[in-house]
């Protein structure tokens, strides 16, 4: 079994928040995992977004399964750990 060493999330757009913030729009396409054979990269999904995805994402620790509601389901700017 291999295990998730890091999960891979692109910027997929922007938002108002209530108080008239710019906050992003995050979603997680994929993950680097460990193999036999090294560290590899497993990308889900290619992020769509308005002007082209420009290539860019972050390696995030996993976060646990229990704060996961689904597997590619995005989530906001205050829920990245950096």
């Amino acid at each position: 079994m291999s295990k998730v060493l890091k999960e891979v999330t692109a910027t997929i757009g922007q938002y108002q928040n209530a108080q008239g913030q710019t906050k992003y729009r995050y979603q997680r396409i994929g993950s680097v995992i460990e193999t036999k054979n090294g560290p590899m990269l497993k990308l889900d999904v290619v992020p769509l977004k308005e002007g082209g995805w420009d290539g860019w994402a972050y390696l995030n620790d996993p976060r646990p399964k229990d704060d996961m509601p689904g597997k590619a389901a995005p989530f906001h700017d205050d829920e990245v750990p950096f």
